[in-house]
């Protein structure tokens, strides 16, 4: 009987998936402790997004966590973090000094292998990354990044069992050094056939000695069979979660894949009872975070657009935040025109935010008005060759607004030109800061930016939503105009909710009392709330307004200056991204209406101006 290996993503790919990645440290440290006392010897515990999470929401620092987990497991357990090649654990691809400082900081921290993957599957993402990971003694699980395809899309090749086959020939013809190979569906999208196929003919031309790691998520409903199809086909390890973080948007039940060998010749070597215990263990580390409910759902929805477990619930969380998650249906419908003009790219971090920003700005700005930044940069070619060429007439759209030609050069090597990253940028930016150069921190600011050295600085921003500060998300019935000011009984949740009711908007404010319904003020949430209304004195008197729901980073102009048309007013921030806010006319600044921290709707006005 072939015994199954497995790795427990609970502590990573669990908490982002389940929770946007934002946990602390010493709440899971018992269920870690617990489960590694159950006879676990693999776990996959940081980088990916619970690298940036820990400095922007968790007010930790990811470096510090990762010495935590080594003691908690002591010496000879496998901790494993996620890479995004080029990317390594931010969003932006990097130069190639801090690609080997990324190797050599998890080394010194306690890692033993890094999972290293490319959303678009370019070796040359790869290659370097890897030399890295490899020279510094950790091992190197290098991956070939899986994807089902909505139907109907024109690409029959992109995200074939050929295309996997012919990824991996790459890998293996390009010399790059790698203990293990992952085959990692992040959106849990791939049929087992597709996965039986790829997998059965990876075996026959990689080394006998080399161990076949296969990822997949539940969030289709289809993480076990896939599994299955892998294990079939050959595969040794596979990854699994333990509950409350199992199943839904995560990885399969560790019980459950031990359940579903019985009577095969596969089996997993656990001690249920033991394993039963670290879950009840790490039940109570959790209990005290909200668990959003898309993240235990199974949604077939994606598999028409797909979205990664691991970015689902963090963009969910977003909208929240942003006062938009009643939009969230209509942006997964959008992404697989996104997916198909795009050119491919799997959708996991970072291209699967790239795919989710660009539906996000298709669906509130109109489609294809703006082309967001790093969906641009991707079409363009910025982040490296996608798996088919992308739409030409969208190519066309993001050059003429970014400024940027097509480029097929490497990424590293346009990164090492680029003035603004690297090891002395990021030297310069800590010396400017008053802050100390040592590596980590010189990492820290290359991979977080700004938010990097604000953490730095001392300003730490608590972004974790536990249950008893989230205000429950409710559908209040008003059943006409003549109830519009009574008040109303509820079930004990608190909040303050914009209704629409038969065409018209209603205030709706959640007390232990009642609820009271009133007329909601037109305008912005944040605006309306303080009861303005805001008034054009003269018909030459406009405004600039927020082209979508977001938090404003900064105003630029202050009442009584000029400025020119095409002058920028102001940036927002929402999922992941930045928007400048632009005048299209020239004129004077009459009144600023939003303040820096402001989060603010779709329309909401920012400043009124008068032509001048």
């Amino acid at each position: 009987m072939k015994k199954i290996k497995f790795m427990d993503t609970s502590f990573r790919d669990g908490f982002q998936s389940c929770y946007g990645a934002r946990v602390k440290t010493e709440d899971f440290q018992p269920a870690l402790k617990a489960a590694a006392e159950a006879g676990t010897r693999y776990f996959e515990i940081g980088g990916g997004a619970r690298f940036q999470s820990l400095y922007f929401y968790c007010q930790e620092d990811a470096f510090e966590m990762m010495d935590t987990c080594r003691e908690t497991v002591g010496p000879d357990v496998n901790l494993q973090t996620l890479a995004r090649g080029a990317n390594v654990v931010g969003l932006i691809s990097q130069s190639r000094d801090i690609i080997d400082l990324h190797a050599k900081l998890f080394k010194k921290h306690g890692i033993t292998t890094i999972r290293n993957f490319d959303a678009l599957n370019d070796v040359r993402n790869l290659a370097y990354s890897g030399s890295r990971i490899h020279a510094y003694g950790l091992k190197h699980q290098v991956v070939v990044s899986l994807m089902g395809l909505p139907p109907g899309l024109s690409n029959e090749y992109a995200h074939s069992p050929d295309f996997y086959f012919d990824c991996l020939q790459n890998i293996i013809n390009e010399g790059i050094p790698f203990d293990t190979v992952c085959f990692k569906d992040a959106s849990g999208t791939t049929t087992p056939k597709t996965v039986f196929e790829t997998i059965q003919r990876a075996k026959k031309v990689l080394p006998g000695e080399v161990k076949i790691h296969m990822h997949t998520h539940s969030t289709a409903g289809m993480g076990v069979s896939c599994y299955m199809a892998a294990i079939e086909a050959g595969a040794d390890i596979i990854d699994l979660s333990m509950r409350p973080l199992s199943g839904g948007t995560a990885q399969p039940d560790i019980l459950t894949m031990w359940h579903r060998l019985k009577g095969t010749e596969y089996t997993i070597d656990i001690d249920y009872e033991k394993i039963l215990k670290a879950e009840e263990i790490f039940e109570e580390c959790m209990q005290e975070y909200f668990l959003p409910p898309e993240a235990k759902e199974v949604s077939p929805l994606i598999i028409l657009s797909p979205m990664p477990g691991g970015a689902l619930t963090a963009n969910t969380q977003m909208m929240r935040d942003n006062n938009c998650f009643h939009l969230y249906p209509q942006v997964i419908n959008e992404m697989r025109e996104v997916v198909e003009r795009g050119g491919f790219g799997t959708s996991v971090t970072p291209v699967s935010q790239f795919y989710f920003q660009q539906a996000f700005a298709n669906v509130t700005q109109g489609k294809w008005k703006t082309i967001t930044d790093g969906y641009g940069k991707m079409i363009l070619g910025y982040f490296g060759r996608t798996p088919a060429d992308p739409d030409p007439e969208i190519v066309k759209l993001a050059a003429e607004q970014m400024g940027l030609e097509p480029t097929k050069n490497d990424v590293h090597d346009i990164n090492d030109n680029n003035p603004k990253l690297g090891i002395d940028t990021a030297s310069e930016k800590l010396k400017q800061a008053g802050l100390p150069t040592n590596e980590e921190n010189i990492f820290i600011t290359a991979t977080c930016g700004d938010k990097g050295i604000a953490f730095l600085q001392g300003d730490k921003p608590f972004g974790i939503r536990y249950k008893k500060d989230v205000e429950t998300e409710q559908v209040i019935s008003v059943k006409g105009k003549s109830e519009k000011q009574d008040t109303l009984k509820t079930a004990g949740q608190t909040g303050r909710y914009f209704v629409t009711v038969d065409g018209e908007s209603y205030d709706v404010q959640v007390a232990p009392g009642g609820t009271t319904v009133t007329p909601a003020i037109p305008g912005s949430s944040k605006q309306a709330q303080a009861g303005r209304v805001i008034e054009s004195s003269t018909k030459d008197n406009f405004e600039v307004k927020a082209p979508m729901p977001g938090t404003v980073m900064r105003i630029y102009v202050k009442a009584g200056e000029v400025v020119a048309a095409g002058q920028i007013i102001a940036m927002l921030e929402a999922m992941k991204m930045e928007t400048k806010v632009k005048t299209e006319r020239a004129g004077k600044v009459i009144e600023v209406l939003a303040s820096q921290g402001d989060s603010l709707d779709s329309g909401d006005i920012l400043v009124v101006m008068v032509e001048v």
